[in-house]
């Protein structure tokens, strides 16, 4: 049953979001992180190639787990198949949707502003 659950882990990293889809997903070993793992990509026998699909592909290739910080993380589904990796630019108007999740500000004496 495990094998085919699939999880659509959606993030920000350096004003992009990203879009991959995983096999696990977990609260990392590390305090503060998600650890995604099993990273599952399309085919490579598709006829339409996605060129984020492949920059993704290439930015992960040889990772079998990845660490993404908890205040990073937007949404993770569980989803019942497996769609398109992606990275979209947060700069470009029509993908403004995103709002990060507002954090406090701490001051170095502990007061929150």
């Amino acid at each position: 049953m495990s094998e085919d659950l699939i999880y659509r882990v959606t993030f920000l990293s350096q004003g992009e979001v990203y879009e991959v889809y995983a096999r696990s997903v977990a609260q990392g070993g590390l305090l503060g992180f998600v650890e995604i793992g099993e990273l599952v990509f399309g085919e490579k026998t598709q006829v339409v190639v996605d060129p984020s699909e492949e920059r993704l592909q290439r930015e992960f290739n040889g990772v079998r787990r990845t660490y993404l910080p908890m205040h990073s993380v937007l949404r993770i589904d569980q989803v019942t198949k497996q769609g398109t990796a992606r990275i979209r630019d947060l700069e470009r108007p029509e993908n403004r949707k995103v709002t990060p999740f507002p954090m406090p500000i701490y001051t170095p004496g502990g007061e929150s502003q």
